[in-house]
């Protein structure tokens, strides 16, 4: 078996010194049959190492489940890393941050009001307990030391920059070390006022987080840590993208010297990312810093490889870089081929509202306005009924994310969280019905771990409005539920379809090949092929398509379906030669 250590100045692979060359892939990003794909062409860029986040509540959906089938199969994952002659390091959180819906953690750990966020409450504590019962078995069957890839966990994530109780950091290292973990253990923080001291332990290694002035912060990472090999744990080369804004991207030479800058300092890295891959359904995450914006789909994250798996100029870049210190293999990677293009027009469509007794049974609950939580479901849409006696203004604390009212199927508006909504106009007294979009829970600050929904007191006139009807939406597999297609009916004359609905149709395809759908003329909501959920699209961009990872399409006939909430101006979409992530903002 191997061994893995830190020593005076280098990490150590059976006593030798070891410079660590990653990149993070994140499987739960990437279609189950493209992970070799994606290993293969981080080794070919002249990297040693791959880097994952565990995202907890992927793999946990509900108390008590622990789910490692298909996209969460964390140990194939790392199999198919070893198969490749390459290491691994896992960062498990229990937060990620990482741009994913709540930065990782469970939304139902937070259904208690008295479990904590990251720190040493025993209820949260059990929770992490239970998690790490689950997961660290995959993982310490994998380490080096059994004769696997993995190298390094990491515990926690950039935690200096949220808290410094280290009785829950110890809490960590002791779960880690009971369940039979024996490679190093390692801390990230930003080389930025006490982060990194706040952070992590004496026993811990401490790595850094950045993505420029890498001589500056590799001096502040050695000044608080004298001895060992230097890392930065997470070399950010690109950025993440909120609905709204333009496309990030960073200069592929300016990213590439800082990588330069950094190896011929002799540090080891890990860039951040070098596949970023896709928020498919609702696993996108948000920010909220006095705005709420949440990320878009695509999370290409402008790294060396592409979203959809093909080498930019940067990866070309990062491996003359890669080449001036270190071998790199002779092959590369092709570029990307033409898509095939196509027109679909949806042939039938059904309006939402007349099928909700099929996508979710009702609860009541008497008293307050509930969160959307309460429903039992954790992600996506949730739909809230009340018959009102009278007209006038409704009101609630806030409205997280976006509310769409309807009063006896007609519509009268839209709350929306980003524009600080909070209140609508009722004009006259009917079923009042609220369709409520969790857009992507907070992942980053103080927000994470609020409730959704819509947050009460629910005020009309003055008076609180209570015993409401709330049930939860099942839209996460949409297009493979036959009840939905019988219900839909054939559109006629021309035009667009109306909000909120559900549309579908049908394409033919010579087999497994990337797609790129384009929605122009639609408004928001989400598209699904053949049942999989392809993540959020929306007009105001800056995303103008979603990627169709190619092992979702089938030889001959294939379902395309479209839960649309405003209304389009077209019933056609485009599968159009290659992605558009829209402008760059330079």
């Amino acid at each position: 078996m191997d061994t893995f250590a830190i020593g005076d100045h280098d990490f150590l692979l059976n006593d030798e010194p070891f410079r660590i060359l990653s990149g993070a892939i994140h499987y739960f990003r990437v279609h189950p049959d493209l992970w070799g794909d994606r290993i293969h062409k981080a080794r070919l860029m002249g990297l040693n190492t791959i880097e994952t986040y565990v995202p907890w509540n992927e793999h946990s959906p509900t108390p008590g489940t622990f789910l490692t089938e298909g996209r969460l199969d964390l140990g194939r994952f790392l199999d198919l890393v070893e198969a490749e002659g390459m290491r691994a390091i896992v960062r498990p959180g229990p937060y990620i941050c990482a741009e994913w819906d709540n930065g990782g953690l469970p939304a139902w750990l937070f259904s208690d009001p008295t479990v904590g966020v990251r720190s040493s409450e025993p209820g949260y504590l059990a929770a992490v307990g239970a998690y790490f019962d689950a997961l660290l078995p995959v993982v310490v069957e994998r380490q080096v030391t059994h004769g696997g890839p993995v190298i390094l966990l990491q515990l926690e994530n950039e935690y200096g920059a949220f808290g410094s109780d280290k009785a829950y950091l110890q809490h960590l290292v002791d779960l880690a070390k009971r369940h039979g973990v024996d490679v190093p253990l390692f801390t990230c923080d930003q080389p930025s006022g006490t982060m990194i001291e706040d952070g992590s332990l004496p026993g811990l290694h401490k790595t850094g987080t950045f993505g420029s002035r890498s001589v500056e912060r590799l001096a502040i990472l050695r000044e608080r840590q004298p001895t060992g090999p230097l890392m930065c744990a997470e070399f950010w080369n690109g950025w993440f993208d909120n609905w709204g804004t333009h496309h990030h991207t960073t200069d592929a030479a300016a990213s590439a010297a800082e990588l330069d800058a950094l190896l011929a300092a002799g540090a080891s890295v890990n860039i951040y990312m070098f596949h970023g891959g896709t928020n498919f359904g609702f696993t996108n995450g948000a920010n909220d810093k006095g705005i709420y914006e949440p990320t878009i789909t695509s999370y290409d994250y402008d790294a060396p490889l592409s979203e959809d798996g093909h080498p930019t100029e940067k990866y070309f870049a990062f491996r003359d870089v890669i080449a001036r210190h270190f071998p790199v293999p002779s092959e590369v990677p092709a570029a990307r081929p033409a898509g095939p293009r196509s027109d679909v027009t949806v042939s039938s469509s059904v309006p939402l509202l007349s099928v909700v007794d099929t996508l979710g049974t009702p609860r009541v609950f008497a008293g307050a306005v509930p969160g959307a939580e309460a429903s039992g479901q954790y992600r996506g849409f949730c739909l809230y009924e009340r018959r009102l006696d009278h007209g006038g203004v409704l009101s609630f604390e806030e409205v997280r994310d976006r509310a769409q009212f309807f009063l006896d199927g007609f519509p009268l508006g839209t709350l929306s969280r980003e524009l600080g909504e909070h209140a609508i106009v009722i004009p006259r007294p009917g079923l009042l019905q609220v369709l409520v979009e969790d857009q992507g829970r907070v992942n980053y600050g103080p927000r994470i771990g609020e409730p959704k929904g819509l947050i009460g007191p629910a005020v009309l006139n003055g008076e609180e409005v209570k015993d409401w009807q709330l049930r939860a939406l099942d839209l996460e597999g949409l297009g493979s539920n036959p009840l939905l297609l019988a219900a839909a009916l054939g559109l006629p004359g021309s035009g667009g379809v109306a909000g909120p609905s559900l549309s579908f149709a049908t394409f033919d395809a010579d087999g497994p090949e990337d797609r790129y759908l384009r929605l122009d003329g639609w408004t928001k909501g989400n598209a699904y092929v053949n049942g999989f959920n392809l993540g959020r699209y929306w007009s105001r961009g800056p995303q103008r398509t979603l990627y169709v990872p190619g092992p979702l399409i089938r030889k001959g006939s294939n379902d395309l379906a479209i839960l649309e909430l405003q209304g389009s101006t077209t019933r056609c979409v485009r599968f159009v030669s290659g992605p558009d992530l829209g402008p760059d903002g330079k």
